[in-house]
């Protein structure tokens, strides 16, 4: 990462109210895709789905 989770928590929390239980998704840092031989990117009608435990989903289809 290229901050550490305090200072991410210290920034978001200027801006909102955090809570127990509140979720920071940081996402994934840039060059991923590109690392790859060949490089891939997400493209239209690509699905991406996150799943937690006892938590629950969410999913998202690029457009």
């Amino acid at each position: 990462m290229i901050f550490k989770p305090s200072f991410v928590i210290y920034y978001i929390s200027q801006f909102m109210k955090l809570e127990a239980g509140d979720i920071i998704n940081t996402g994934t840092p840039p060059g991923v895709g590109l690392g790859m031989k060949p490089p891939r990117y997400l493209s239209k009608n690509d699905v991406v789905e996150l799943n937690i435990d006892n938590l629950g989903s969410q999913k998202q289809q690029f457009v």
